[in-house]
């Protein structure tokens, strides 16, 4: 538990921050969809597009609501944008090591690369970018 958090404050945190996963990447999705279907887009042009949108919509919504940041919002969002590299290079980096290593089918190997992603995006964002 942190300073100052409450039990539920400690419980809760965690799931609202997988329910803005989710929210972000349906987000983004649709943006992708959209750039493609209705704006004929490239998938580059859309993949790049969406991801960007869903970045923007999971750090309002980890801000207004998972961590109830009450700071300067520029800094916090380029911790934000430090973060997401971080945590996805993580990703790609467990990702490469599982195929390279023929551990494990390459689609298993991106679903487990979700965990480390979450995990330290989760920690840094809690002591890093939204800190009190």
């Amino acid at each position: 538990m942190w300073s100052g958090e409450s039990i539920r404050e400690a419980a809760t945190r965690p799931v609202r921050f997988v329910l803005v996963g989710i929210a972000n990447s349906l987000a983004g999705l649709a943006v992708i969809y959209l750039c493609k279907l209705a704006l004929g887009m490239g998938d580059v042009a859309a993949n790049m597009l969406g991801y960007g949108f869903g970045l923007v919509v999971s750090f309002a919504l980890n801000a207004a609501w998972t961590f109830e940041y009450r700071g300067v919002l520029l800094s916090a969002a380029l911790r934000f944008a430090a973060v997401f590299l971080v945590s996805y290079a993580a990703n790609l980096a467990l990702v490469l090591v599982l195929i390279d290593r023929r551990a494990i089918d390459p689609y298993i190997a991106q679903a487990a690369g979700i965990v480390p992603y979450t995990l330290i995006f989760y920690a840094l964002s809690r002591t890093f970018v939204f800190r009190s």
